[in-house]
């Protein structure tokens, strides 16, 4: 005969103090929304590839100037919906933007994107990224495809989608900066 328990934990709720404090003495990143922790996986080598590349190249076009362009160990923050989520690459302009450990006011977010990730980065982080009033530009790199998602917000607020294939180029308005990215792309 075999019995079965029923236990029932309350989920622990973070402030975000807590949190804060926590991601500055772990050893992985955490992603926070509303009080609640998420471990992140590690990533494939063609997954650094592209996001060391795609930093690389927006590092070198910006030095010199006021914006400043992080990798995945820099948190944004979303004051709005009290969510930090550790972008693949962002870039910020904004010369109050001064916090070490996370940016609020990044004009462009790039993400690489698995089949793991895929719906989070198209769904959750898509419209809470929205949310940032600096942000112009969030780029969706496929990892598995030679395939872009280039979301972009307008003058007048609209967003709008464009996909880009092989043969068209990356143009980072928010940055000014056009990219033959299939030399950035390890396929």
């Amino acid at each position: 005969m075999s019995i079965t328990m029923s236990v029932r934990s309350p989920l622990p709720n973070l402030t975000v103090k807590e949190y804060l404090d926590g991601e500055l003495v772990s050893d992985i990143r955490h992603e926070y929304i509303a009080g609640q922790v998420f471990a992140m996986a590690g990533a494939s080598a063609n997954h650094n590839l592209i996001a060391g590349n795609m930093y690389s190249r927006l590092r070198s076009h910006l030095r010199g100037s006021k914006c400043s362009t992080f990798m995945s160990d820099m948190k944004v923050r979303i004051q709005t919906a009290d969510i930090f989520y550790y972008p693949d690459v962002l870039v910020s302009c904004d010369p109050k933007d001064t916090d070490d450990y996370c940016k609020t006011q990044p004009c462009l977010i790039i993400e690489v994107v698995s089949r793991s990730t895929a719906t989070i980065d198209l769904r959750e982080k898509l419209l809470n990224y929205r949310q940032i009033e600096s942000l112009k530009e969030y780029i969706l790199i496929s990892q598995d495809r030679i395939k872009i998602e280039v979301y972009r917000q307008d003058d007048q607020g609209q967003w709008w989608l464009e996909t880009l294939g092989k043969e068209d180029e990356l143009q980072l308005e928010s940055v000014g900066l056009r990219i033959v990215w299939r030399k950035y792309m390890r396929m």
